[in-house]
């Protein structure tokens, strides 16, 4: 399945304890949408969040977001792993 990174920006007040609560939100809906979130990052400083899934496409990896908090990314796109 293609792997898709999700990328958030300017994220106001982004904290670890407010991303893990938004991840638990995404991991009961994702089913739904044949995805699978896989991990996250962040950066408190810059408001920044990246997400990690592997999903069938980018408008299933967006709809896990939006119907689990609302949550729209300013950009997702799919990569590959690397060795």
């Amino acid at each position: 399945m293609p792997l898709y990174m999700d990328i958030h920006r300017n994220v106001k007040g982004v904290t670890s304890e407010k991303l893990a609560e938004a991840l638990q939100k995404d991991l009961e809906v994702q089913d739904k949408h044949g995805v699978k979130y896989l991990k996250y990052w962040y950066n408190e400083g810059e408001g920044a969040v990246f997400c990690l899934c592997e999903a069938p496409s980018k408008e299933a990896a967006k709809a896990v977001h939006c119907e689990a908090h609302g949550g729209v990314a300013d950009e997702v796109i799919e990569v590959e792993e690397g060795t």
